[in-house]
């Protein structure tokens, strides 16, 4: 049995949780001992990040090396493409996710409840994250080789991310627009057991860290 390190409202937690559970794997899911970033955790994390996930003697902190090991681990149902270029293309679609994407979405965290409507923070975010869209829509679109109806490795970043944009567009006053490409990509993905399961069960402590911050 895997021992996953992470945190309930981690976004990259949810993401390598979407894996496990689309493999059917068995896992136990504790805190980082000492909290993230701690003395102790480093011991084992260096950098003290999470996810992190033990698996008899291996030790592994990262979501996309995690994400790859896995899909090694258990081979079934595989999450990358047997042919070399859709791989590429599907490494490429989690890449913007983690590089692109997200690291947009994550500078809103700080404001919320700080930041109101109009602000500088969220006039700029909202035009940066809507030409991140832009940018995803295109992504998809031109990836011919990508399987609708398959779930793969790019894709399990994108869902927890989707969440949290729907989740501050009220009280930060977003204002986002969602290419077509991005809402059918969007719903292909949310359809599969395991996208819906970790949502399911995410949601609750994401709005519990929400409602924290906005006292």
């Amino acid at each position: 049995m895997l021992t996953l390190y992470s945190t309930p409202e981690s976004l990259y937690c949810a993401k390598s949780r979407i894996l496990l559970r689309h493999k059917r794997a068995r896992w136990r899911e504790v805190m980082p001992p000492g909290g993230c970033g701690s003395a102790e955790y480093r011991k084992m994390i260096p950098a003290g990040t999470m996810p992190a996930i033990v698996d008899g003697d291996l030790v592994l902190a990262d979501s996309e090396a995690i994400a790859e090991y896995l899909d090694e681990a258990l081979p079934e149902p595989p999450m990358l493409p047997r042919d070399s270029g859709a791989r590429a293309k599907c490494r490429e679609r989690s890449r913007f996710h983690d590089t692109r994407l997200e690291p947009e979405l994550r500078k809103l965290f700080p404001h919320l409840g700080s930041a109101g409507e109009g602000s500088g923070i969220v006039v700029t975010q909202s035009e940066v994250l809507n030409q991140r869209l832009l940018e995803l829509a295109r992504l998809l679109e031109s990836d011919t080789s990508r399987d609708s109806a398959a779930l793969m490795l790019g894709d399990c970043g994108y869902p927890v991310s989707f969440a949290w944009l729907d989740a501050f567009t009220l009280p930060l006053g977003l204002e986002l627009e969602w290419p077509q490409e991005v809402c059918d990509y969007r719903e292909q993905v949310a359809n599969h057991a395991a996208v819906a399961a970790e949502l399911e069960a995410y949601r609750p402590a994401m709005q519990a860290w929400i409602e924290s911050k906005l006292g």
